[in-house]
C-alpha cells in the first residue's frame, strides 16, 4: 500500500508540472509578439506607366505610289536627311516632263503676244489702228504672261512631288517601327500613311505615369522616383519628375493626372513601351525604430482595457499637474479614446500618438509612442522607453476565457480596418 501511495504522489507531481507547463505555454501563446526593429522607412506614391522615347517622329509620304526600295529596317541608326525609302518615281517623272513642255509652250506664246502688243502700241501711236485693237493686244500679252507664271509653278510642284518619292529621315535617331514592304502601294490622297516611326535618342527615355487625384498633391517637379519593369523584376531604376500635367483623364469615375518622369538609359536596357511600376518618393526616414502596423491596431482584451484605464488616469493626473502649460499648448485636448484602446490625435496622416503593448516577461504593458513616417507596412515609433529588440504585441491569439471567443474569431477581429499591412492608427 505504501508503494501505491508513492506512485499516486509521483503521478500527482507529474500532473502538476504538466499543468504548469501547459499554463505557461498558453500564456505565451496568448499574444503574437514581434520585435522592435531599427532601419530605414520610405513613404511612396505608387502608379503605373509606360516607357517612351523623349522625341518620337512618324515618317510618312506626301505622294502616292508603289514602294520600290527600303533602305532602313527595325533598329537601324539613321542620320538627318538620310534616304530610308523610295516610292516608284515613274509617274511623277512623266509629270515633270509634261510640266516642262507646258512651260516652254507658255514661254513661246508669251513672247509672241508681247511682240504683238508692242507692234499694236506703235501703230496706235501713229494713228494706224483703232484703240480697241491696241487694248486687245495688250490684254493678250498680260494673259499669256500670267499663263507663263502658272506653268513655272506647275513645273516646280511636279519637281517637288518627284522629290517626295525619296523618303528621308527628319532627325538623327533609330527606327523603332517599319510599316511597309517593297512592292506595297501607299495612298496619300486623304491622310499621309506612316511608313516609319523614329525615336530620336534612346539613351534618354520618359515614363508617362497616371497618378490618382488623391495622391497628385504629393507629386512635384524634380521629385525622386524609383521604378521596376517586368524584364528586370529584381532591379530598381531611378528617375526624376520633369512635369506634372494639368490635363486629367477619367476612367470608370476615377480621375488621374499624367506625370512625366525623365529616365537615363545609357546602356539602353530599357525599351520603349515597357510597363513601369513607379514609386514616387514622398519622404524618407533613416535609422529609426519601427514596428509593423498591426502592432498599432491591436484590439485589447478586458485585462488590457483595465491597464489602459489606469494609463489614462495617470495621464489625467499628469495633465492636472501641468494644466497651465497644457492650456497654452493645447496638449490637454489632444487625446481622446478611440474605443479600441488606441489613442488618436488630429495631426498629419501617419503622424500622431498611439499605444503599443510591450512584453515584459509574462506580462504586457501599454506604452504611449509618437508615430512618424509609414510605408504602409511598418511605421516609425518614438518613445524614451522603447528600444530596439523589445517585443511588442502584434495580435491577440487567445482571449481570456470569459470572452467566449475562439482564437480564429479574435484573429479575424485583429484583421479589421488597419490590420496587418493597413495604415497605422493616428491620434484623432
Amino acid at each position: 500500500m505504501k508503494r501505491v501511495g508513492w506512485i499516486v504522489a509521483a503521478l500527482a507531481v507529474v500532473a502538476a508540472v504538466a499543468w504548469l507547463a501547459m499554463r505557461d505555454r498558453a500564456a505565451a501563446a496568448e499574444y503574437r509578439l514581434v520585435p522592435v526593429e531599427r532601419g530605414d522607412l520610405t513613404s511612396v506614391v505608387s502608379a503605373t506607366g509606360a516607357l517612351q522615347a523623349v522625341t518620337t517622329v512618324e515618317v510618312g509620304t506626301q505622294v502616292s505610289g508603289q514602294v520600290s526600295e527600303i533602305l532602313a529596317d527595325f533598329n537601324s541608326q539613321v542620320k538627318k536627311g538620310e534616304l530610308i525609302a523610295r516610292i516608284d518615281p515613274t509617274i511623277l517623272q512623266q509629270a515633270v516632263r509634261e510640266s516642262s513642255a507646258d512651260l516652254e509652250k507658255a514661254q513661246a506664246q508669251a513672247s509672241q503676244k508681247k511682240w504683238a502688243a508692242e507692234r499694236a502700241d506703235t501703230l496706235y501711236k501713229g494713228g494706224l489702228v483703232p484703240e480697241s485693237d491696241y487694248r486687245t493686244a495688250a490684254a493678250d500679252a498680260a494673259t499669256t504672261q500670267a499663263d507663263l507664271e502658272a506653268a513655272r509653278v506647275a513645273l516646280d510642284r511636279a519637281r517637288r512631288n518627284l522629290g517626295y518619292t525619296e523618303i528621308r529621315s527628319p532627325i538623327d535617331g533609330v527606327v523603332v517601327e517599319r510599316n511597309v514592304q517593297v512592292g506595297q502601294t501607299v495612298a496619300a490622297s486623304l491622310q499621309a500613311p506612316v511608313l516609319f516611326r523614329l525615336a530620336e535618342d534612346l539613351s534618354r527615355l520618359q515614363i508617362l505615369a497616371a497618378v490618382d487625384e488623391s495622391d497628385i498633391g504629393k507629386i512635384r517637379p524634380d521629385q525622386e522616383v524609383e521604378f521596376t519593369v517586368q524584364a528586370y523584376p529584381e532591379e530598381k531604376f531611378r528617375g526624376k519628375v520633369s512635369q506634372v500635367r494639368l490635363q486629367s483623364t477619367t476612367t470608370e469615375n476615377v480621375v488621374s493626372y499624367g506625370v512625366v518622369v525623365d529616365v537615363a538609359n545609357a546602356d539602353q536596357r530599357l525599351k520603349p513601351s515597357m510597363t513601369a511600376t513607379v514609386e514616387f518618393i514622398v519622404a524618407r526616414a533613416g535609422d529609426v525604430l519601427k514596428v509593423p502596423n498591426a502592432a498599432l491596431r491591436v484590439r485589447p482584451t478586458e485585462k488590457m482595457q483595465a491597464q489602459l484605464a489606469s494609463l489614462r488616469q495617470g495621464a489625467r493626473a499628469e495633465g492636472q499637474r501641468t494644466g497651465d502649460g497644457n492650456r497654452k499648448t493645447g496638449e490637454g485636448n489632444r487625446w481622446r479614446s478611440r474605443g479600441d484602446g488606441q489613442q488618436a490625435r488630429g495631426d498629419q496622416p501617419g503622424q500622431g500618438m498611439a499605444i503599443v503593448w510591450v512584453s515584459e516577461g509574462k506580462e504586457i504593458k501599454p506604452l504611449r509612442v509618437r508615430t512618424g513616417l509609414t510605408d504602409g507596412q511598418e511605421t516609425e515609433v518614438v518613445s524614451p522607453e522603447l528600444r530596439e529588440g523589445m517585443q511588442v504585441v502584434a495580435g491577440v491569439l487567445q482571449q481570456q476565457s470569459q470572452t467566449g471567443s475562439s482564437p480564429f474569431q479574435q484573429q479575424q477581429q485583429n484583421r479589421g480596418p488597419g490590420g496587418p499591412g493597413g495604415p497605422p492608427s493616428r491620434v484623432m
